[in-house]
């Protein structure tokens, strides 16, 4: 995987450039990372307590929101939540959709979901806003927020730093990809200012095959006052 940091000249999102990388490498990202979770224990522990929040809520419908080739889909399937995916590039859904053909696998953007106000139990964003400048991350949780019933939870999964890094090549294919880290206490912040409630954060160190620390926020939408 090639990367240099980027200049400091302002920039925004670039869905387009994001959708082409991952439709050419889709079929290649799901060979390399199928089996990431199993290495990884602090990642299965919170996606766990994701999963038991949404179940002692009553549970319901959780989207896995840029779900890429339904790797961590199938993984909240196994802990007893009633999931789905959602991702901005088709060939990762159509990749999905052949793994696990038993699931729903959706094309969509997380700015303009095609989802039901107060609908969703829980939303999962497990690496997918890294492509994304800081500043335009109130959009996405604006759009987290109206998506979750009263008392659903959000779980996001993100790099930590204070960066972007340009990546031209990634899963043995060229491409053309910003990827953003991002301070945790700001996030943390910008979740509250959605109207989004912290319910627990966690940070680990960087695995041997990380450049950085990584991120874990769990929310939740408060229930109306009674």
């Amino acid at each position: 995987m090639t990367s240099h940091p980027a200049t400091s000249h302002p920039v925004t999102s670039r869905p387009d450039a994001t959708r082409a990388s991952y439709d050419t490498v889709a079929v290649d990202y799901d060979e390399l990372l199928k089996a990431e979770l199993e290495h990884k224990p602090f990642d299965r522990a919170m996606l766990a307590v994701f999963a038991e929040k949404v179940r002692d809520g009553g549970g319901g419908q959780v989207a896995d929101l840029g779900c890429g080739p339904g790797r961590v889909t199938i993984h909240l399937e196994g802990l007893g939540l009633d999931a789905y995916g959602v991702d901005l590039s088709p060939r990762m859904v159509a990749v999905a959709r052949r793994s696990h053909p038993h699931l729903r696998f959706e094309v969509g953007t997380m700015t303009d979901l095609d989802i039901e106000d107060a609908s969703l139990a829980g939303a999962l964003v497990w690496y997918s806003t890294v492509h994304t400048p800081l500043d335009e991350l109130p959009l996405f949780f604006r759009e987290f927020h109206r998506i979750l019933a009263p008392g659903g939870h959000l779980l996001i999964a993100f790099k930590v730093g204070d960066e972007r890094v340009h990546l031209d090549h990634a899963y043995g294919h060229d491409l053309d990809l910003d990827v953003y880290r991002f301070p945790p206490e700001r996030v943390a912040e910008l979740l509250r200012e959605a109207g989004l409630v912290e319910v627990a954060r966690l940070v680990r160190e960087a695995d041997a095959h990380e450049k950085t620390p990584q991120a874990f926020v769990l929310a939740r939408r408060p229930e109306p006052p009674v």
